[in-house]
């Protein structure tokens, strides 16, 4: 596996600079919740800043990458392809980074979720929607029960991903909904 300084450098060199600060954001929630439940920190920094490795992808160059790397998609990733990026950046950690197979896991998960999803999924799910940079109605109250009853918190975060996504009158992947009627 790459060092962490290597890898932050090589994900600041891909990133905007706002995209970049979310996921120093996420890394530093990653090793928050990593602490309180007893999960390897250095593995929960290093997929909290590669989570959004891919997401700065044009829609050709996501599409582009997944048919040369032969990853299989279904139907509403290839008409929102904004969720290919945990599918790619996943590849990337595996072949690039060398990461654990629970790292590309974690990542792979990151967008939708996925059911029975181990703790380090489990953290960087709840990393990414609740980071410092994040701003939206009910973050606080989230990060709180992050750091009781991270399950629950997955929960109320995808009420609020599912509202969301309603009113953006988009397609719900099957991935979330698994993950809701598991985790309920």
């Amino acid at each position: 596996m790459k060092d962490i300084k290597e890898i932050e450098e090589i994900i600041k060199s891909k990133l905007s600079e706002k995209r970049y600060y979310h996921s120093k954001c996420v890394q530093k929630r990653c090793i928050e919740l990593a602490k309180i439940y007893n999960v390897d920190e250095e593995k929960a920094s290093l997929v909290g800043i590669a989570h959004d490795i891919a997401k700065e992808m044009t829609k050709d160059e996501k599409l582009e990458y997944v048919r040369k790397n032969n990853i299989e998609i279904d139907e509403i990733e290839e008409k929102n392809t904004e969720l290919l990026h945990s599918k790619i950046g996943a590849h990337i950690a595996k072949t690039q980074f060398r990461f654990t197979d629970d790292m590309v896991k974690a990542i792979e998960n990151h967008t939708t979720g996925n059911e029975n999803m181990d703790m380090l999924s489990k953290i960087l799910f709840i990393s990414d929607a609740t980071g410092e940079d994040r701003t939206w109605e009910g973050k606080e109250e989230i990060v709180d029960l992050s750091k009781k009853d991270i399950d629950k918190a997955i929960l109320y975060c995808i009420k609020f991903t599912v509202k969301d996504v309603l009113e953006k009158n988009r397609k719900i992947h099957l991935n979330t909904i698994k993950t809701w009627n598991y985790y309920v």
